[in-house]
């Protein structure tokens, strides 16, 4: 059985993920391909418990060590119950979020050594990796102002502008480090335009990947 393709979602606030991982849903569906759709953190009902945590912003403040290993947890748990599972079966698996989230916001945004990150990553995913990570990319003003519209926020929500554009860093350094496993849209346009350039490039990698 042909292994599954795992791809990720990622992005600063207000970038459009849900949107777009719905667009992907679709063109799944409709290309008659298997799909698991997940998040993180969360993912499973322990990863569940430890999001509710990480987002109450009525809890005390965290520690930025704490908050980085409640992820990985959380990503232990989805990975050997989840995603791994799927992805053996041939299931493709769509993720909001995975990895480089815990690079850009508690590496690049709370300042954690990103070696300490790196470790945790070994241990929990040993060597698994996303065959496509997607990144939404936008200016954080255009992004928070989005996300004021929702109306609630949760505890990175309300994380100060500085923070954020440190975490938009993060995540273009990633991309730039690996660019092959990497796409990185401009948010900015409209959802049908995003919606265009991701299907076509994810056409695109599907033709390389059956080669």
């Amino acid at each position: 059985m042909t292994r599954g393709k795992f791809i990720v979602f990622e992005g600063g606030e207000g970038a459009g993920k849900s949107t777009q991982i719905k667009t992907l849903a679709k063109f799944l569906q409709d290309s008659n391909i298997d799909f698991l759709q997940t998040r993180e953190p969360g993912g499973t009902e322990v990863g569940e418990r430890i999001r509710e945590v990480l987002l109450d912003k009525s809890l005390p403040g965290m520690h930025s060590d704490t908050e980085l290993l409640l992820m990985f947890a959380a990503r232990a748990e989805h990975l050997q119950h989840k995603i791994l599972p799927a992805l053996d079966e041939g299931s493709w698996v769509i993720c909001d979020r995975f990895t480089d989230a815990s690079y850009a916001y508690q590496g690049y945004g709370r300042g954690i050594a990103l070696e300490r990150i790196e470790h945790l990553e070994q241990w929990v995913q040993q060597g698994t990796q996303p065959d496509l990570v997607i990144i939404l990319d936008l200016d954080v003003e255009a992004g928070l102002q989005r996300v004021s519209l929702r109306g609630e926020t949760d505890r990175f929500e309300d994380e100060k502008i500085e923070f954020f554009e440190k975490v938009r860093a993060g995540y273009l350094n990633r991309a730039k480090q690996y660019p092959d496993r990497y796409l990185v849209l401009d948010a900015a346009e409209t959802k049908e335009q995003v919606a265009t350039k991701l299907i076509d490039a994810l056409e695109s990698k599907i033709q390389s990947w059956s080669q």
